[in-house]
């Protein structure tokens, strides 16, 4: 199994990196501001505009660092590549199995399963914890209905009806978001999901994680040598990485959107850590991401027991474990994909 490194991210605007010897140097002004070893990085994550040196870049595709740009805003830019990893026939059968409606709906129902079945837990998991400041019927209600979605995800063959599924599940999950959110409701408070721009500080959160946690599982398919641009959920668009957004959802509700709840509830994130453009647009602060970061890299940290491997790892392998299973099972090693049910 992969060994879970250090990720290191550039938060300042202004920062440009660079490499000596087996150094990351990040400068500013010209002048060296702070010095990292490359070795013990497994990904380098930028929120600067400065970028980066082609002899740094070329030595993380070479040591298989993930490199990834981003504005200072958090949206993604870019990434690095090296030498494609991995065995052609593997990606040969995943582009064969991405062309086939059948054989496409047959993983993406698994990985809805998944989101669903997370989904239903993390409701499950608020009603015990805070289930006397909480709605339990509206909550029994919406888990009700991703109970009820669950039989018919893992039978469909049609990728349209799937679809179908994913979002009755979704819409009851998200109608009762907002309850969990318990503290300072008049500033944190979720009417419903919207992005580019994310209008409100809790999509402004939920944004940065989900482009945080996308980051990873594009990472972790390629190191297992699957092509992270050919999903089988999302369909093909340029320049999205539609197998990495496929690998996230099942961990949407139980990793990034339970993150942002407790960085709302135990005050990793302050209303004031929020800016507001002339456009409506919501973004966090300098201060906020550093707050945000410092807390993701510490979850990622965080010892579970794999419910399908049945071995202790952190949650930052998580994406890396899906992704080797997903390998096998393309491959022809397993039966099927098997999700990761988290509870």
């Amino acid at each position: 199994m992969k060994k879970l490194l250090n990720t290191l991210f550039v938060t300042s605007e202004d920062v440009y990196l660079s490499l000596d010897g087996e150094n990351v140097l990040a400068n500013r002004d010209k002048q060296v501001v702070a010095r990292y070893p490359l070795h013990t990085l497994q990904s380098i994550v930028s929120f600067s505009y400065a970028g980066a040196s082609p002899a740094l870049m070329g030595a993380c595709a070479e040591r298989d660092v993930d490199m990834v740009f981003c504005t200072p805003r958090g949206r993604f830019l870019a990434r690095t590549a090296g030498i494609v990893g991995g065995n052609v026939l593997l990606r040969r059968e995943q582009y064969r199995i991405a062309d086939d409606p059948a054989r496409s709906c047959a993983i993406a129902g698994k990985m809805v399963f998944g989101k669903l079945y997370n989904a239903r837990w993390s409701l499950e998991r608020a009603l015990r914890d805070h289930g006397q400041r909480l709605d339990e019927g509206r909550f029994r209600e919406a888990i009700s209905v991703l109970k009820e979605q669950l039989p018919k995800t893992a039978a469909e063959s049609d990728p349209e009806a799937l679809r179908g599924y994913e979002g009755v599940g979704a819409k009851a999950y998200f109608d009762v978001f907002d309850d969990m959110l318990l503290r300072s409701r008049e500033d944190f408070f979720f009417h419903g999901r919207n992005r580019r721009p994310p209008l409100d500080r809790v999509n402004a959160l939920l944004s940065f994680a989900y482009s945080l946690l996308a980051s990873d599982c594009a990472s972790a398919l390629e190191s297992v040598g699957l092509d992270p641009y050919v999903g089988f959920l999302h369909r093909d668009r340029p320049g999205r990485r539609s197998l990495a957004l496929d690998l996230m959802e099942e961990l949407r509700p139980c990793l990034a959107d339970r993150f942002v709840l407790t960085a709302v509830n135990n005050r990793i994130v302050e209303p004031s850590d929020f800016e507001f453009s002339g456009s409506g647009a919501v973004t966090l602060t300098d201060r906020a991401r550093k707050a945000f970061l410092k807390a993701w890299q510490e979850k990622k940290q965080e010892q579970l027991t794999h419910p399908f491997l049945q071995e202790k790892l952190p949650w930052g392998m998580v994406p890396y474990a899906q992704a080797l299973l997903l390998a096998r099972y393309i491959r022809g090693d397993m039966d099927a994909y098997p999700p990761f049910l988290w509870k």
